[in-house]
């Protein structure tokens, strides 16, 4: 039976908000949609905004409860999309044997993954560049989100995502997550490249993703050595924001009958 909902996962420095277009569509097509907040973010971008408390402490373990808690709570394994650290928790909730197919898109890399283009650098150093961060919720300013995020958008598109979807990130979580990386341990992110019960996963890249490059993309699916499908798609002239980038209707369709063809 093929799968008849959709949990979609979003990543940082964004809400739920940002899948807004892909909820209506994929609801349109006839399937439950479901876009979780992470624990915490359940209020609107503006209250976040005001008060970003509620990110200083969410955690990762945190985030992959409350998504396994609604999965498991589900009639049938849902195809799981997620998008920048979105898909990273993609991957994470694949290994612990949940969904019937994933889709990361941007990904942040899981465990292991070492390589640092510098656009990714320049992107996270809002972040990086300050070990007090570790202890802060840290946001954009429209420039750097603009780098970062929007970089091949209209400016009044960028600007306009900016105002709608933006709001800080937790840099106990970010800088924990490329600490990983760099001394791995089996951290938060880590995942079993070697998983052969692991169900099918797409990689979904932007070739102008200045924050999780393509070759960031292509790195972490080398790393899967298990058996399962495992595939990696570009799309060329795209951004970080593939979800709100124009167009974003060919990935969304792109996405879905990829997973739809795959799921098992």
């Amino acid at each position: 039976m093929k799968p008849d909902t959709i949990v979609l996962i979003h990543g940082f420095w964004v809400t739920p908000r940002s899948w807004e277009h892909w909820i209506t569509h994929y609801q349109a097509r006839g399937f439950k949609v479901l876009a979780p907040a992470y624990p915490g973010f359940e209020v609107e971008v503006e209250a976040l905004n005001a008060d970003p408390s509620p990110i200083e402490r969410v955690t990762v373990p945190q985030i992959i409860e409350s998504l396994e808690t609604l999965i498991r709570g589900l009639e049938s394994p849902p195809i799981i999309m997620g998008h920048s650290a979105g898909g990273v928790f993609t991957q994470i909730l694949l290994d612990h044997g949940f969904g019937a197919a994933g889709v990361a898109i941007n990904s942040a890399p899981t465990e292991g993954v070492q390589v640092v283009p510098l656009s990714q650098i320049r992107a996270t150093f809002p972040v990086l560049k300050n070990p007090a961060n570790r202890h802060k919720a840290v946001g954009f300013t429209y420039e750097q989100w603009r780098y970062a995020f929007t970089n091949t958008f209209p400016e009044d598109e960028a600007r306009a995502t900016y105002e709608r979807y933006h709001i800080p990130a937790s840099g106990h979580v970010f800088w924990g997550s490329a600490l990983a990386n760099i001394h791995p341990g089996k951290d938060d992110n880590w995942v079993n490249y070697r998983n052969d019960q692991r169900k099918p996963l797409l990689f979904v890249s932007g070739e102008n993703d200045n924050l999780m490059p393509p070759k960031v993309q292509r790195s972490n699916a080398k790393h899967y050595t298990s058996n399962t499908v495992t595939e990696v798609v570009e799309y060329p002239g795209r951004a970080h924001l593939m979800p709100a980038e124009k167009g974003w209707e060919e990935i969304a369709d792109h996405a879905l009958d990829w997973a739809l063809r795959h799921a098992g």
